[in-house]
C-alpha cells in the first residue's frame, strides 16, 4: 500500500494516536507515561490539536493549540525527582519516527520529524537548566 502525506487533523490524530499506543508498551517509556497521565483521551485531543497547530500552522484551522509545554514537561520532571533523561527523549524520538514511517511519506511527514527532533532538543535542555535554578 502506497503511503500518503499527512493532510488533516485526522491524519494527525491517526498518527498521534498510534505514536502513544507504542508509547505506553514500552518498557521504559510506558510506566512513566502511564504515571503521569491520567486522562488518555484527553491527552490525545491536547497532543492532535498541538501537532495540527505545529503542521498546519498557515492554515485556518478549528482548533488551535495554547499551552506552555515546556513549562509543563518541567513540572513533571520535577515530580518525578528529575529522572527524565536524554534516553527518555531518545526514545520518544524512535517510536514518533517508527510511526511516521509506518503511516506516512512526504513533505508534512518529514516536517514532524523535524519539529519532534528540535522540540526534543529544546525541552531536555530545557529541563536541564530548570534543575540548576
Amino acid at each position: 500500500m502506497e503511503k500518503k502525506d499527512i493532510q488533516d487533523r485526522d491524519d494527525v490524530f491517526l498518527l498521534v494516536s498510534e505514536f502513544y499506543k507504542k508509547v505506553r508498551k514500552d518498557e521504559i517509556l510506558g510506566p512513566f507515561f502511564n504515571r503521569v497521565i491520567t486522562d488518555w483521551d484527553a491527552h490525545i485531543e491536547r497532543l492532535t490539536t498541538f501537532w495540527e497547530t505545529s503542521l498546519f500552522m498557515t492554515r485556518k484551522l478549528d482548533n488551535r493549540y495554547f499551552g506552555n509545554p515546556l513549562q509543563v514537561h518541567i513540572d513533571v520532571d520535577k515530580e518525578n525527582d528529575n529522572t527524565i533523561t536524554e534516553l527518555h527523549f531518545g526514545l520518544w524520538l524512535n517510536l514518533w519516527f517508527a510511526t511516521l514511517d509506518e503511516l506516512f511519506d512526504g513533505e508534512y511527514a518529514q516536517n514532524a520529524k523535524n519539529r519532534a527532533r528540535k522540540m526534543g532538543t529544546f525541552m531536555y535542555l530545557n529541563i536541564f537548566q530548570a534543575r540548576q535554578e
